[in-house]
């Protein structure tokens, strides 16, 4: 009987070790690779492009353009960090294509020449349970958060993604972003602020519109209690 060596999980394998799996023509390693990052990767480019369609292209590229590199591979840097810079310049490359204009922020003396340079050239969430209502809400809740996000800077914007959503430690920011330490710790700060100014004044629209009630609701009671005027009159008599 012949010996048949039976093929590793590779769902237990960590990503240093996945690379010659993949390098040898292993698809199902790919898979899970990509798996293992997708969430962060797409958040990554979300965050540069502002377009679900476009950022999931860009994505799906990126991981073309990192399989046919692998063998550029050094381990030098983490393997998700790698993964993330490759995104990053796809983003960068198709926000230079588009024919949207470029968003053009002076953010001061703490703009780091570097990342200047780099920006010109480099388990989901799932609703808890609930009612119908309450799903409403946070779903409501979400979208308005993700389109304050959406307005920040772009400058601010993936440094906010990456710290606040993907909770990365300020050191790793740094890394993938090729920034000093301080630069993201400021970015951050500044995007939170942006960010809780934009809400506060959404929310400041909508304490002035809470239990409206012009148009539906005021048109519904009168037009029940004339209705039911006729009754009344009657047991008036």
């Amino acid at each position: 009987m012949p010996f048949t060596q039976q093929a590793p999980d590779f769902s237990r394998l960590p990503d240093a070790e996945l690379v010659p799996h993949i390098r040898a023509g292993a698809s199902q390693a790919f898979m899970v690779l990509m798996r293992r990052h997708n969430r962060q990767l797409f958040r990554v480019v979300r965050s540069i492009l502002r377009d679900d369609v476009e950022a999931e292209e860009a994505l799906q590229e990126a991981y073309l353009q990192a399989y046919r590199k692998l063998d550029q591979f050094r381990g030098e840097s983490a393997l998700s960090t790698w993964l993330t810079r490759i995104a990053i310049n796809e983003a960068y490359m198709r926000q230079r294509r588009s024919t949207r204009q470029a968003e053009i922020v002076q953010l001061g003396s703490d703009i780091d020449p570097a990342w200047e340079e780099t920006a010109r050239a480099e388990p989901a969430m799932s609703d808890a349970a609930g009612s119908p209502e309450q799903h409403a809400m946070r779903t409501e809740a979400r979208r308005l958060l993700e389109a304050k996000i959406d307005a920040l800077p772009q400058a601010f914007r993936t440094v906010f993604v990456l710290r606040a959503v993907e909770e990365m430690p300020v050191e790793e920011v740094a890394a993938l972003l090729g920034m000093p330490e301080a630069t993201v710790r400021t970015r951050y700060f500044r995007a939170r602020s942006m960010l809780r100014e934009a809400l506060a004044r959404e929310l400041d629209i909508a304490f002035e519109g809470a239990f409206g009630f012009d148009g539906e609701r005021c048109d519904r009671i009168v037009a029940s209690v004339c209705s039911r005027l006729p009754t009344v009159q009657d047991e008036a008599q």
